[in-house]
């Protein structure tokens, strides 16, 4: 699903116009994104968690040449699925 197929799905089961639904996907996006760089982790219950993982820098192989490089350490998001939400896809 690309987010203008979401857009008119939250339009449409909202009752909402596409223009308001579009204003609102993007604010949760935004304040999920802003509380992650935060270091904050967003719990929405039943559906799930969004939190920031740290990497560890480490070596790895770039696999053209086989030389040994060295990664960086990260911070990445991550999503884990609220119980709500593995058992609706199951």
């Amino acid at each position: 699903m690309t987010k203008a197929q979401l857009v008119d799905s939250v339009a449409k089961e909202a009752k909402i116009s596409k223009a308001m639904a579009a204003k609102t996907i993007d604010s949760l996006i935004g304040a999920v994104t802003k509380a992650l760089k935060k270091g904050d982790k967003v719990t929405l219950v039943g559906f799930g968690t969004f939190s920031v993982r740290k990497r560890n820098a480490r070596k790895g192989r770039n696999p053209r040449t086989g030389e040994e490089i060295k990664i960086r350490a990260a911070k990445t998001p991550k999503f884990s699925a609220g119980k709500a939400l593995k058992d609706a896809v199951k």
